[in-house]
């Protein structure tokens, strides 16, 4: 017998409280529904799994915390007239029946209409009303709604729902041209009439076929969650056999011949070099050979990382100043300490240290940040620069750089608070910084050129932080664009700083890495640095993406959680991993370069899924949080697969040598 009651108290502590969904009322009204009754008797006990079901052909109950999300995300208070497009069970309508007074619920298809009302019906929710009709059209006699929210994709939203809102009303609904991707879009009705549009999530949904239709495409049951490909089982045979064919293999990452990849890279300026996750110690180590021999035969002179740049600055100044001890290193504060503060990357930087006292200083290789979540400490660094250089300048800078203190707890309040009508951003004083160091720049940089390129990048990220946090809460797919273009902004500006000579090394993961244009990404319309690399350096940028079957992994259940070592699950069966686990090797280099192997390349060319871990691993809805689908030849240039894998070795916080404060994020 199933404990269903604490079934449902797990389920709202572990998967959606834990995710983020904080609303006391939705969080509530989760607790009490029943939704092991909104379920095929066959399914009762997986009614609290952190997953989709798949209750009959088309027609897919979503995991518990995309319901809570989208639920919360029309910011009910009690006592609404409450829309749904898409009753399907009428779990989500008996959910929204425990906040508001009203809820009318539309079924297109027949079967489903009534065997939700005889749910409700029978489970007691004497406040919903559910019509059998084309939900697209609304429920007009019923209108307006406070909120409406839609369960079903649709190319755009349609005109007859956005009228049937109330003033101050709010509609969550999915909307994507492509039946792959789309974004989930929160609108609100302003007092003029107009419409203010958020895009809060990527998702994929069922599409809500009616009379809507997407251009060239036939709309088909299809969600994210569970994902259906179909395999090619001649592909499936033969695949392995020319990976094997094609591949330099290892045994162990020190016997690894870098030569052929070397040669491969030949004259490049830019090479990436990724990772299939955030804590896994064969990728560092293969990460970190590579870049040594880069280092030492192709005079590579920058290392960039996906780290702030303030805190990379602390590493840097170790590894090119051969008079700072590593006990002057402070050590990691924040989540997620064990990206950076670890065996595997303080052995580099020791390498590197050692390497670079041989040198003269204009000769050394330099190790850089490229991420852009340091608002404050960017901030207070700028200051401290100007302090040295311009007193005048520097109260100017702290005056307007205090627009900013209120938030320094919580950076993301202040994106939360910039929504507000009344709220003055701090676009205007944090840009003006900016403006003044670049005005200053020919007396500035005369003195002090490394110091000034310092003070600018982290004004320059100070600007664009700010933004970020401005715009993160008007969409992921913004957000994500902002943080990727500044990464391959920082990279330019660093080798211009450099001159002609600049050469850099660039560590992040496979997700900013490997070419957008090669994945869904491009479907969402969000572009990476891999991709900006492609374009803003042609031929002369080279990636190299990594992969691995099972094992272990350094990472947390959720954000700000403890770092735990956790068990790898096998690759999916429809996955590039997949494939190579059938090769059997334990690793392998493949050269997937255009002109390399037009026959291997053909065959993987094919889209499959392909894994992402970053800070956070959730194995229990693996297929659904960490894949997604890609052309992996269009991708990367080089692939390195590592059959089993480790964690990284974290260092401990408290101890005096350790790796720089640094702070990094997820992927």
């Amino acid at each position: 017998m199933y404990d269903f009651t604490k079934l449902r108290q797990n389920m709202v502590r572990k998967q959606v409280e834990a995710r983020g969904v904080t609303a006391a009322n939705v969080l509530a009204a989760m607790g009490k529904v029943p939704r092991e009754k909104f379920v095929t008797e066959s399914l009762r006990g997986l009614s609290y799994d952190d997953r989709p079901l798949v209750i009959a052909e088309g027609q897919i109950l979503p995991q518990p915390y995309v319901a809570a999300f989208m639920i919360e995300a029309l910011g009910l208070t009690g006592g609404e007239r409450v829309l749904e497009i898409g009753a399907s069970t009428g779990y989500a309508a008996a959910v929204l029946a425990q906040i508001a007074a009203d809820v009318y619920t539309i079924e297109r298809v027949g079967q489903r209409a009534e065997r939700a009302a005889s749910t409700l019906q029978k489970a007691g929710y004497s406040n919903v009303h559910l019509l059998h009709a084309d939900g697209t059209r609304g429920w007009a006699e019923h209108a307006p709604f406070d909120a409406i929210l839609v369960a079903g994709a649709v190319p755009y939203v349609p005109e007859t729902l956005k009228n049937q809102l109330a003033t101050g009303g709010r509609m969550v609904v999915p909307v994507g041209i492509d039946l792959r991707a789309q974004e989930l879009v929160r609108l609100t009705r302003l007092p003029d009439g107009q419409f203010e549009q958020e895009d809060i999530a990527d998702i994929r949904f069922v599409p809500a076929i009616s009379e809507m239709h997407w251009e060239g495409e036939t709309p088909r049951s299809e969600t994210r969650q569970p994902r259906i490909l179909a395999p090619d089982s001649d592909t499936d045979r033969t695949l392995p056999a020319l990976i094997v064919k094609h591949a330099e293999v290892f045994e162990r990452i020190e016997d690894a011949d870098l030569s052929p990849l070397l040669e491969r890279i030949g004259d490049r300026r830019v090479v990436l070099i990724g990772e299939a996750s955030h804590g896994t110690s064969e990728f560092y180590q293969m990460r970190a050979r590579i870049t040594r021999q880069l280092i030492e035969q192709k005079g590579f002179n920058i290392v960039a990382v996906e780290a702030d740049w303030p805190d990379a600055a602390r590493i840097d100044r170790y590894v090119r100043d051969k008079q700072t001890a590593p006990s002057d290193w402070a050590p990691f504060a924040r989540f997620p300490t064990w990206m950076w503060r670890n065996t595997e990357t303080q052995n580099f930087a020791d390498w590197l240290h050692e390497y670079n006292s041989a040198r003269p200083a204009r000769n050394r290789t330099a190790f850089y940040g490229l991420d852009l979540y340091s608002l404050f400490s960017s901030a207070r660094a700028t200051i401290s620069y100007l302090e040295g250089v311009d007193e005048k300048l520097a109260r100017l800078a702290r005056r307007r750089y205090g627009c900013l203190s209120p938030w320094e707890d919580e950076p993301t309040a202040y994106g939360r608070a910039a929504l507000g009508e009344a709220f003055r951003t701090c676009e205007t004083e944090v840009t003006q910084v900016l403006t003044d160091l670049h005005r200053k720049r020919a007396e500035y940089s005369g003195q002090d050129g490394e110091g000034f390129l310092d003070a600018t990048q982290n004004a320059y990220l100070v600007a664009n932080a700010e933004r970020y946090y401005r715009i993160m809460y008007y969409g992921s797919r913004a957000a994500w664009n902002l943080r990727d273009s500044h990464m391959f902004e920082t990279l330019q500006n660093v080798m211009q700083f450099h001159g002609p000579r600049a050469k850099a090394v660039i560590w992040a993961h496979n997700s900013h890495i490997g070419d957008a244009r090669a994945t869904e990404m491009t479907a969402r319309a969000e572009h990476n640095l891999g991709e900006l690399c492609a374009k803003g350096f042609g031929q002369d940028s080279y990636r190299i993406g990594f992969g691995t079957d099972r094992g272990t992994v350094a990472a947390a259940a959720r954000w700000d959680g403890a770092m735990e070592t956790m068990d790898v699950r096998p690759a999916h069966r429809l996955s590039y991993e997949h494939q190579f686990k059938l090769t059997g090797l334990p690793g392998l280099i493949l050269p997937m370069r255009p002109g390399q192997e037009l026959e291997m390349v053909e065959e993987l060319v094919n889209p499959r899924l392909e894994r992402a871990i970053g800070v956070i691993y959730r194995p229990q809805s693996e297929l659904a949080s960490h894949y997604f689908e890609a052309a992996l030849p269009h991708q990367f240039d080089e692939y390195i697969w590592i059959e089993e894998t480790s964690a990284v070795t974290a260092l401990s916080a408290s101890r005096d040598r350790g790796m720089p404060d640094t702070y990094p994020f997820g992927v």
